[in-house]
């Protein structure tokens, strides 16, 4: 069920009021830009996707009948809108910069307290990992993709899952069973980066 909050958003935004809606893109622009970003694997690309999806969403507000969490709908409308992106640019390869994935952390000469953060070579092993995951999820098919950044990124339950993808809760549990499968065999040759 949609939350008392959100469904007096959603009412006055069907009724013209853009601050109310504004309110929403706040709310949950962040949960719509991980997404975006985990099935894109790319900054630009999720933006793109991200302000695509808000404005379908504004425009088909009215379709939201209020039986599930907004979230899970605006779900639907962020995988709908990156499903018909990868149409539109059939065969693009996305690539993750290397300097996107780079944070710089202040000054390190002037430490009283020890610093009990990974240190360089830990951080390096660790953005390694994640550059090797998101490489080895942007490989996967579109749909087998999306099971994974649902259930391991976005951690909704299978049940919500159904719900995103109109599907039954078995066939969630199979197709994801699948997926993980699909990328195990990917990341196989780069397995002594994950510990196993």
């Amino acid at each position: 069920m949609t939350l008392p909050e959100d469904r007096v958003l959603i009412e006055r935004s069907r009724s013209g009021d853009r601050e109310a809606f504004d309110e929403l893109v706040r709310r949950y622009e962040k949960q719509a830009y991980n997404l975006a970003y985990r099935l894109t694997g790319n900054y630009d690309d999720a933006s793109d996707v991200v302000v695509e999806a808000f404005v379908r969403a504004y425009q088909g507000l009215h379709t939201f009948r209020g039986d599930a969490h907004f979230a899970t709908w605006l779900y639907r409308v962020v995988l709908n809108t990156f499903y018909d992106t990868r149409k539109r640019a059939k065969g693009a390869q996305y690539t993750i910069s290397l300097e996107e994935q780079m944070e710089l952390d202040g000054d390190t000469l002037t430490r009283q307290i020890e610093d009990t953060a990974p240190g360089p070579e830990e951080l390096v092993e660790q953005q390694e990992r994640e550059q090797v995951l998101q490489r080895a999820i942007a490989q996967l098919p579109p749909e087998r993709r999306v099971l994974i950044v649902l259930y391991h990124f976005e951690s909704l339950s299978y049940e919500e899952i159904a719900q995103v993808l109109k599907l039954p809760v078995g066939t969630v549990k199979s197709r994801l069973n699948r997926a993980r499968l699909a990328l195990r065999e990917i990341l196989e040759p780069s397995r002594e980066l994950f510990g196993r």
